[in-house]
């Protein structure tokens, strides 16, 4: 993550191995967090860690706010040399995680099925966690930007643990935040395209497509029908199937491909994509199913 050339490396080995329409940067969602100084490092069977947790306004206070060039600038100096490798072949995705998710990372000092101590702090000290927020919202705002101006043609944000919370506090401790990052990168103007994805928040698609951002990222567990007809075409929809089913035979992928492709329906404004991310385990054949069928498919959709 650290090394350009190696994220390079990582980031165009999908694109020379499968016919796709864009890279996306190969980093990490963490990287604003380490560089505030809470030293990020993985445990075998843990996942991502921090030596330092945030969890008073003390903590709060002496995080380092991050300069996306310096502290940051490997994450800018990958994203530079992928577009110069790219060479106009396909456009580049750059991302970050979502303020909310960062936070719940960041209090928890790592990986947390319970959410405990980040819902404490939000129930019990809503003003830290706002303050947290805005903290994180910013710095985001900064970072995207900087991936913008280094060559990236659209970012997404990855909110990974928004669908935790409930109705409300989704759109007091995420969505908010969000949208405050995508009037940012407008107010800095940033027109390129901002896609926000939450996992698990489908029942918040109409207010996550009125934040202003341009794509709504979708998990398999919408309709993508449903999805369209609530947001009435303001936004594109990007997903959203499942990725164990990549477990499955080809022909049983193909069968999704058409399921997702009928869901969504005829037009435009639709990018294909999984509904998360692809695991480890998945055989690069059963990714070559996927991309041959959407491929063939997905043309017979777009004709007038």
């Amino acid at each position: 993550m650290r090394n350009p050339d190696m994220a390079c490396e990582v980031t165009l080995q999908p694109i020379d191995r499968f016919d796709l329409d864009a890279a996306i940067l190969f980093s990490d969602i963490l990287t604003i967090p380490d560089a505030m100084g809470l030293g990020l490092y993985f445990e075998t069977g843990e996942g991502p860690c921090f030596r330092r947790s945030v969890r008073t306004a003390a903590d709060v206070d002496s995080l380092h706010i991050p300069d996306p060039e310096q502290d940051l600038g490997y994450v800018m100096d990958a994203v530079r040399t992928i577009v110069r490798e790219l060479n106009g072949r396909v456009p580049l995705i750059g991302f970050s995680g979502s303020p909310w998710t960062l936070a719940t990372y960041m209090v928890e000092g790592g990986s947390t099925r319970e959410f405990a101590r980040v819902k404490t702090m939000a129930f019990a000290e809503p003003a830290l966690m706002h303050r947290l927020l805005g903290v994180l919202a910013d710095t985001v705002t900064a970072y995207l930007a900087a991936q913008i101006r280094a060559g990236a043609a659209a970012v997404q944000v990855f909110d990974t643990w928004g669908g935790a919370l409930g109705h409300a506090a989704y759109r007091e401790f995420s969505l908010a935040y969000m949208t405050r990052i995508v009037k940012g990168l407008r107010d800095l103007g940033c027109d390129q395209p901002v896609i926000l994805f939450t996992k698990g928040g489908g029942q918040w698609i109409e207010s996550i497509a009125a934040s202003g951002c341009d794509a709504v990222g979708l998990d398999w567990t919408t309709d993508l029908g449903l999805a369209r007809g609530i947001t009435g075409g303001r936004v594109a929809l990007q997903g959203n199937m499942d990725p164990a089913l990549l477990r499955a035979p080809p022909a049983r992928i193909r069968q999704e491909v058409v399921a997702v492709l009928d869901s969504y329906g005829p037009g435009s404004g639709h990018v294909f994509n999984l509904g998360h991310g692809i695991t480890p385990d998945i055989d690069p054949e059963h990714v070559r199913a996927l991309v041959d069928a959407v491929r063939e498919l997905s043309p017979a959709y777009h004709r007038s």
